[in-house]
């Protein structure tokens, strides 16, 4: 004869499932509020890469960690190429974007200037990297980091070749640094026997430096959740 269960021992099976199903509902609330991880994407030549140190000494992985520091869901990507040019970069942007980056922080042009090329090559290069950015990401919040020419490049030259960097910066609504090496360039105990890349400390004041004009930037992205 089959036994039936007494109707009073279903009560823990109801309540067993009743609290696991609220809890899996809370599991889902919760990860759809997570904030998303923003990409702040550095398109940049030796000075990102950190020639001659160890990159986490180099200002990208210096900005990694003033992010999470800050407790801000940024992951920094170093696109850093040491002798890359302005030409070189654009040549390298489909690939990069194949992650579309929130924020483009463009730090390019050191060596086209220091190989004397065109500073007219120069600004179009710019602006087609820009273009290309917000063809993937129209939203895509950009940062033009600009450069200076030591004085044995002419003074015309380095005029000329300086004046690209706010003038990209406009046309194209983006965010300007007048100078990524303010306070390092020139700097003897700031940079290598080369003078010309920073040493850790010169780039822990470019990290610096670059922090007053990135965190604004990366605390007004339009909020957004991960959705599981």
């Amino acid at each position: 004869m089959r036994r039936i269960r007494p109707r009073s021992s279903w009560i823990p099976l109801f309540a067993l499932a009743a609290a696991s199903w609220i809890s899996c509902r809370a599991t889902i609330l919760h990860a759809a509020e997570t904030p998303a991880r923003y990409t702040l994407l550095i398109l940049g030549d030796s000075l990102a890469a950190g020639y001659g140190l160890d990159p986490s000494l180099a200002f990208p992985a210096l900005l990694q960690k003033r992010a999470d520091e800050a407790g801000l869901p940024v992951t920094v990507i170093n696109g850093g190429v040491s002798g890359d040019t302005t030409a070189g970069g654009l040549r390298r942007m489909d690939w990069l974007l194949r992650r579309p980056a929130d924020v483009l922080l463009l730090e390019l042009g050191g060596n086209d200037g220091l190989r004397g090329l065109s500073p007219g090559a120069t600004r179009t290069n710019l602006t087609a990297i820009i273009r290309k950015t917000r063809e993937k990401n129209p939203a895509t919040a950009v940062v033009v980091a600009g450069m200076q020419m030591p004085p044995n490049m002419g003074e015309a030259y380095g005029k000329e070749f300086r004046d690209v960097f706010p003038q990209v910066a406009k046309e194209e609504r983006a965010t300007l640094i007048p100078f990524l090496l303010e306070g390092v360039g020139g700097v003897a105990e700031l940079n290598q026997p080369d003078q010309i890349h920073p040493t850790a400390a010169g780039h822990s004041l470019i990290a610096s430096n670059l922090w007053v004009i990135l965190e604004p930037v990366l605390r007004t992205l339009p909020p957004r959740t991960v959705q599981k």
